[in-house]
């Protein structure tokens, strides 16, 4: 019986946080992982401990070429992709006085814009694919509005609704998409948050977690179980009620822009 050939992922955001842990939890299997993210320093050395499994792509995924070049060098090295997980993104905290509109502007082009610039050079490799799976990585802010997370809870709503509009339109394909929802967890996001920060999970718990739970191909991976329960019967609340539980949620300090 001839083999089952070796999985072929493509992973952004691979150098630090939820990605540098989904990358072990996927090489582990001893699957090929292309890797992506602008520090490239973090990537070779996951190549160095995982020869011959690990593709480096760096670069700034916000550039629309360089995003071509990516998708071009896996497919003359790959010919295809199996499965794509795009989880890079940033998060900068707005002040409302004085409002810096730059910020939404570049929390958008990093998150929402690098998104649909990965996703048009990995649809021809997923569908040159096997059974080919596209991932998201959007957040729980999309649940409940947030102090001060204007940009990063705006981008990710869009890209909620970019990928579950996707999913419609890629099903007739045999294209599955899912969608990850994750709480608060111990990156460089939360670490500067400077708002209350519940029900932690540490980035290679939430890894693992992901991992297993995206081989039955959800529409939705929500995380931690925990907190999603708390969160969700606040999602249904009126607006005046979302409203008088932000404003509790709001500190006086100025916020603190995380670089990534």
């Amino acid at each position: 019986m001839k083999p089952t050939p070796a999985r072929r992922y493509w992973l952004t955001g691979a150098s630090s946080g939820i990605g540098a842990a989904l990358a072990e939890e996927i090489l582990k299997t001893g699957a090929h992982l292309a890797v992506s993210s602008r520090a490239l320093a973090p990537l070779k050395v996951l190549s160095l401990r995982y020869p011959g499994q690990v593709l480096v792509v760096a670069g700034d995924l916000t550039n629309s070429q360089t995003v071509r070049e990516i998708g071009e060098q896996i497919a003359r090295d790959w010919g295809a992709l199996d499965t794509v997980i795009l989880n890079a993104g940033t998060c900068e905290y707005v002040d409302a006085k004085p409002f810096d509109a730059s910020i939404i502007e570049h929390v958008v082009r990093t998150n929402l814009l690098a998104s649909s610039y990965c996703i048009e050079a990995a649809l021809p490799l997923l569908r040159a694919g096997n059974a080919p799976h596209l991932v998201g990585l959007a957040s729980s802010v999309t649940y409940l509005p947030l102090p001060r997370a204007e940009a990063y809870g705006g981008t990710k709503a869009g890209m909620r609704y970019l990928f579950e509009s996707l999913r419609i339109d890629l099903a007739p394909q045999g294209m599955d998409v899912t969608m990850v929802s994750p709480g608060f967890v111990e990156t460089s996001v939360p670490e500067n948050n400077d708002s209350p920060v519940p029900l932690t999970w540490p980035a290679g718990k939430a890894a693992h977690y992901i991992f297993h739970k995206l081989s039955n191909r959800p529409l939705e991976i929500a995380l931690p179980g925990t907190f999603m329960a708390s969160l969700w019967p606040l999602s249904r609340l009126p607006d005046r009620a979302k409203l008088a539980i932000g404003r509790r949620m709001v500190r006086s300090s100025p916020p603190i822009m995380d670089q990534l």
